[in-house]
């Protein structure tokens, strides 16, 4: 006997709702991921406030040491360049430099011991460590290329923890640490959006937009909250009238694009030329030559009156605000060679600040050949034209610019200089530095793997080739087809 068919009615209770609830909104999958990016972006913020206020802290202390004396740095600069190359010469090396091209690597690569490698609690650990020692002796470099690496880093372990193991999913990840982190450490939530797309992945996809836009405004939402509504260099009431003062932009963007690029070039040290010569000195004694460059910092930190150390920040402000006292008429020269020096050395620390303050002495010394032009907007010009130059990302250098001084008033022109010196930087340096150092970091490990599968490969040749072993361990005796002994 068979039964009864339930009514239609109670085989589906409500089709629109179990529609909706079945949207991929209310999958657990994606509140995971949701969760994991509210929790990233908080964790990420907060590290870098923690990281913003160290900093300042260090580099305080530093300037109390030369309140001392200025001839302090000459000894206590070589040597603690010395330690850091030395300490950074095993598990920790991945934290030297900025750590953008570590980033840019790990998209790239999605071999999971190597973005262990660049991008584990260790690391990110050290990267702040020991770039606060670094600024505690006076190096000339930023923190904001070591905290893309650190949010990054912690992005990248969240996402293990809440059971992302896809490395495509990882991905996604590591591109959200890394543009809340930019955005967090200059405050400039739209700027971390377009690193994130400009220089970090160099594309935009739509999976990836939501996950951005998420972290970096959760990010910005917790910055605010700490530390207030406030522009990096505070409000610059800026203009450039249309006429001869465009002038500027073109002078701005040749000239700091020119020498963004030289300085691009000089910290690439390529394979070729005087400059491989260098790589080479480098690579055979890391930790004399880290010496060598802290002297050499040290020795223009004393002819310079001790202002090209640290980020720059106190300097490029100065000349922006067009304050009463400046660094004087040297300072973007010296600057430059302060940061080559400091990179050369192989620490940890970014290029970003120390960008800026060499843009701003450069625009300050530009400004001074054209009289009739407002000095603040050259300057805000040269500091935007020589990031542009130095990274060779001209819309984030533009929106970074804006962003940090809060001008509306100059993006046709900054947008202008940034194009033209990316293109005037190309000249010295075809590839942008962040993606150079990245394509060498992702050569090194192709090699790497390949050197270890062609070892395999002989390893797996030389066992066959001498068969089966005795007891003893000696080869076997080698056998003729009917199974007796071969005769020579």
């Amino acid at each position: 006997m068979t039964e009864p068919t339930p009514p239609a009615a109670s085989r589906s209770s409500n089709p629109r709702l179990q529609a909706l609830l079945g949207h991929e909104f209310f999958a657990p999958r994606e509140w995971r991921r949701r969760i994991a990016l509210w929790i990233g972006a908080l964790v990420v913020a907060l590290a870098a406030i923690v990281f913003a206020k160290a900093s300042d802290w260090s580099y305080h202390l530093f300037q109390v040491m030369l309140s001392y004396g200025a001839w302090i740095p000459l000894i206590v600069t070589p040597l603690v360049f010395g330690l850091l190359a030395w300490a950074t010469e095993g598990r920790l090396r991945a934290t030297r430099g900025s750590g953008i091209p570590q980033v840019i690597g790990t998209l790239h690569i999605e071999d999971e011991g190597f973005r262990q490698r660049m991008l584990s609690l260790p690391i990110a650990a050290g990267k702040m460590v020991l770039t606060l020692l670094a600024l505690g002796v006076g190096a000339s470099i930023g923190r904001e290329g070591p905290t893309v690496h650190v949010g990054a880093g912690l992005f990248y372990w969240l996402g293990r923890r809440f059971g992302f193991s896809d490395s495509k999913a990882i991905s996604r990840f590591i591109l959200a640490g890394g543009a809340c982190g930019i955005a967090a450490a200059f405050n400039t939530p739209l700027a971390g959006v377009v690193f994130a797309i400009e220089e970090l992945a160099g594309t935009f996809e739509h999976r990836f937009s939501g996950l951005l836009l998420t972290a970096v405004i959760v990010g910005g939402v917790v910055s605010l909250g700490v530390m207030g509504n406030y522009s990096y260099f505070g409000q610059v009431q800026a203009s450039l009238p249309l006429g001869h003062a465009w002038l500027a932009v073109l002078a701005t963007g040749i000239v700091c694009g020119l020498l963004g690029g030289l300085f691009a070039r000089l910290i690439l040290l390529s394979r070729r030329g005087p400059l491989a010569y260098i790589g080479r000195l480098r690579s055979h004694a890391p930790v004399l030559f880290a010496v060598g460059c802290g002297l050499a910092l040290a020795l223009v930190g004393l002819f310079s009156h001790n202002t090209i150390y640290g980020t720059g920040y106190e300097q490029a402000r100065a000349f922006v605000q067009e304050a009463a006292v400046t660094p004087g008429e040297t300072f973007g020269v010296a600057k430059l060679l302060a940061n080559v020096f400091s990179y050369w050395a192989g620490i940890p620390g970014g290029i970003f600040s120390p960008a800026l303050a060499v843009g701003a002495g450069l625009g300050h010394n530009i400004a001074h050949f054209l009289p009739g032009v407002p000095a603040a907007s050259v300057v805000l010009l040269g500091m935007s034209a020589y990031l542009a130059g130095v990274t060779g990302a001209p819309l984030t250098s533009a929106v970074i610019a804006m962003e940090l001084t809060g001008n509306q008033d100059m993006v046709i022109p900054i947008m202008a200089a940034c194009l033209l010196a990316r293109a005037a930087a190309s000249l010295f340096s075809p590839t942008p530095v962040y993606k150079d150092f990245a394509e060498r970091m992702v050569q090194d490990f192709e090699r790497q793997q390949q050197a270890h599968a062609e070892k395999a490969q002989l390893d797996a040749e030389a066992l066959h080739h001498v068969g089966s072993t005795s007891a003893y361990g000696d080869p076997a005796t080698p056998m003729d087809d009917d199974g007796t002994v071969a005769r020579n």
